[in-house]
């Protein structure tokens, strides 16, 4: 069976699967809820500065976006950082480590950027006995208005210098959260390393807006008629989050900078994903708080299940995996040419398929008068949209055309050797051809 037992930085925890810095982090009684429920560790959610806590709404704080058969897509949050005590939550931390020391727990922070700020709490945390700290760099709303959270994440110069700080006055791993709100993620994950950073954590929430109530015509949540943009998590930022991590993970400035992803991690699939593009864990926050803590299993069994499959003895075995085939379009083999193909006995002619193509993409699929649906290859340009519409899995497929065969479309016999568009003849950068 599959070893889960996980190490990051030096942390050790039972398995790679965290809980990320959110409500189910808040308190106590929550987190000694998730170590029982099997998760391998914890980051708190995010402390303050000592004095009085923030204030958070007393309304409703999620914004909900369904698919079609009522499944959380994704939330909008408007939730600030703990609106408990520094003192109460740090109490809270130390009992819990002291009980679960195999366990990882990690605190996330956000104080003023100012160095006397952190110099006076890092010390506080460290006695809790934590494995180390976050740098909450991420959230886009409430804070951001004081000066904290994406307003430093978005400044590479911030992020560089306030890395350095914790450095400076705390002497286990300091992890640097990053915000997805911003045109280039290289930039600040450069920045977090350049400040002496142990690893990078992304993505945080994504800045929106989820819906506006029709009748009331104020955004939801609705705060006593008005609403606010806040961070959006989910399934639906997976991918977002996806790219990020493997920009920064394939990046020369980054590569090797230990990642904890983050961004709508809800099966062992979705966290397998994570980790064969260089993560080291998992952090996950909406599943846990849609289906609650024991979806944590089904993560285990199904990673430990995959692995065995694969032959992977531990985590480190795939870790990163993925990224060598992670690469620029100009890049793409061009000589590379597949059409789609319909398995007939599985069709159950719904015509997606040709609507789809004939309404909006290369009108390559026709239709008979008995509703038998066939791919015109001189059409095809192997898009694979009919591949992702149709409801029944498998029926439609891509097939490569064998070398030496003509595309029908083209007319062009199909090459051996790779080619791409930094030497296509069409690109006018192309180096000329001999």
């Amino acid at each position: 069976m599959a070893d889960l037992t996980n190490d990051f930085l030096g942390v050790k925890s039972p398995n790679p699967f965290w809980l990320a810095s959110a409500p189910p982090t808040d308190k106590e009684y929550n987190v000694r809820r998730a170590f029982e429920a099997g998760w391998g560790g914890v980051v708190w959610k995010t402390l303050g500065a000592e004095g009085p806590p923030v204030v958070n709404v007393n309304g409703p704080r999620y914004g909900a976006i369904y698919g079609a058969d009522r499944r959380l897509l994704g939330l909008n949050n408007i939730e600030l950082i703990t609106d408990r005590s520094l003192e109460t939550n740090l109490e809270e931390m130390a009992r819990v480590k002291s009980d679960y020391p195999d366990h990882a727990l990690i605190a996330s922070i956000m104080v003023p950027c100012e160095e006397e700020a952190w110099a006076a709490i890092l010390p506080r945390v460290a006695e809790t006995g934590a494995d180390g700290i976050e740098l909450n760099f991420g959230c886009p709303h409430g804070m951001s208005e004081r000066g904290m959270g994406a307003a430093v994440g978005q400044v590479p110069e911030y992020i560089e210098m306030v890395t350095r700080w914790c450095k400076k006055h705390y002497d286990r791993p300091v992890i640097v959260k990053l915000t997805p709100n911003i045109t280039d993620i290289r930039k600040p994950a450069t920045a977090a390393r350049n400040g002496g950073a142990d690893a990078v954590s992304l993505i945080n929430t994504i800045n929106s807006i989820t819906s506006v109530n029709l009748d009331s015509f104020a955004p939801e949540p609705t705060i006593d008629g008005k609403g606010t943009h806040g961070g959006y998590c989910g399934p639906a930022v997976k991918p977002i989050a996806m790219s990020m991590v493997s920009e920064i993970a394939r990046d020369p400035e980054t590569h090797g900078l230990p990642i904890s992803g983050i961004g709508g991690i809800t099966t062992w699939r979705d966290a397998a994903e994570f980790m064969t593009l260089g993560c080291g864990t998992v952090q996950v926050c909406t599943a846990a708080m849609t289906y609650g803590f024991k979806i944590v299993e089904e993560m285990k069994r199904g990673l430990s299940e995959w692995m065995d499959d694969k032959g992977f003895a531990s985590t480190s075995d795939f870790v990163g995996k993925a990224i060598p085939n992670v690469t620029d379009w100009q890049y793409l083999n061009l000589n590379y040419v597949t059409k789609a193909r319909i398995d007939q006995d599985a069709c159950i002619k719904c015509g997606r398929c040709y609507a789809a193509c004939e309404d909006t993409s290369h009108q390559a699929i026709s239709m008979s008068p008995d509703r038998v649906f066939e791919v015109e290859d001189d059409e095809c340009v192997a898009c694979n949209l009919c591949v992702d519409v149709c409801p029944v899995e498998e029926c439609i497929t891509m097939e490569r055309l064998p070398t030496g065969s003509v595309d029908p479309r083209t007319g062009k016999r199909i090459e051996t050797d790779y080619a791409n568009w930094t030497t296509h003849p069409n690109n006018p950068l192309a180096p000329a051809a001999e």
